[in-house]
């Protein structure tokens, strides 16, 4: 959320920027180094809002064995062959966790 802001400020630092000195001495039209300068602050806002789309794209880089939905139930199994956190999502799928004892009464899972 931190960087949504950030990118968001950063653009409308970038829009606000556009306005200052883009006419030349006869206040009529800008000059080659303006345009340049506009082209290039309209490329870095456009990659911006490349960026923003990226953020606000719902996990776009999850782990394919994830599945999206939200997550219904937990159960954990320890003390058996097969020690697991077995989550089960609202979708109807199922995933394992692999579970191991780390310590007197410590498990981690993953």
């Amino acid at each position: 959320m931190q960087r949504l802001i950030q990118l968001l400020c950063l653009g409308v630092a970038s829009i606000g920027l556009t306005g200052c000195g883009l006419m030349n001495s006869g206040g009529d039209t800008p000059d080659a180094s303006s345009s340049a300068s506009l082209q290039q602050l309209e490329r870095r806002i456009n990659q911006l809002e490349q960026e923003l789309q990226e953020l606000k794209s719902p996990a776009g880089d999850a782990d394919s064995k994830t599945p999206a939905g939200p997550l219904r139930s937990l159960t954990l199994r320890i003390g058996t062959e097969d020690d697991r956190l077995r989550m089960y999502w609202a979708d109807g799928q199922t995933s394992n966790l692999i579970c191991s004892q780390e310590g007197k009464g410590v498990w981690a899972c993953g």
